[in-house]
């Protein structure tokens, strides 16, 4: 698995402004990010080469593969990934895998900061 020297987070996000913008305020803290577009995507990613040591989804995603879908298919490889959830409306009943976090929007950036804080994943700020 190719590590960075920061903590990776994988953000999975339809809408590219929330994902510009979360992803930016993820750099500022310090972190690595990678950036999906779908559930396909975010699957990919990882089970593929890049560790990842956070994973940030909303909920309603295009495609056949839903934030909790990727959340379970990423706790069935990597048993302990924290796992935050950001939604505005979901239909469906929750299906948070244990430990996680659910943020409902619309939510402010640092919000994902403090909550991946709380779940032990810290950033490496740059000077």
């Amino acid at each position: 698995m190719v590590k960075s020297s920061r903590m990776s987070v994988l953000v999975v996000e339809d809408e590219p402004l929330i994902l510009d913008i979360v992803a930016d305020e993820l750099n500022d803290a310090g972190f690595h990010v990678l950036q999906a577009t779908t559930g396909e995507e975010a699957v990919a990613i990882l089970e593929g080469n890049q560790a990842v040591d956070l994973l940030l989804t909303d909920i309603r995603l295009p495609g056949l593969l839903d934030g909790w879908g990727v959340a379970e298919r990423a706790r069935e490889r990597f048993t302990t990934l924290p796992v935050i959830y950001v939604t505005g409306y979901s239909g469906e009943p929750a299906r948070q895998v244990p430990d996680s976090i659910l943020i409902m929007k619309p939510y402010r950036p640092s919000a994902v900061v403090k909550a991946a804080q709380g779940l032990g994943i810290r950033g490496t700020p740059t000077q």
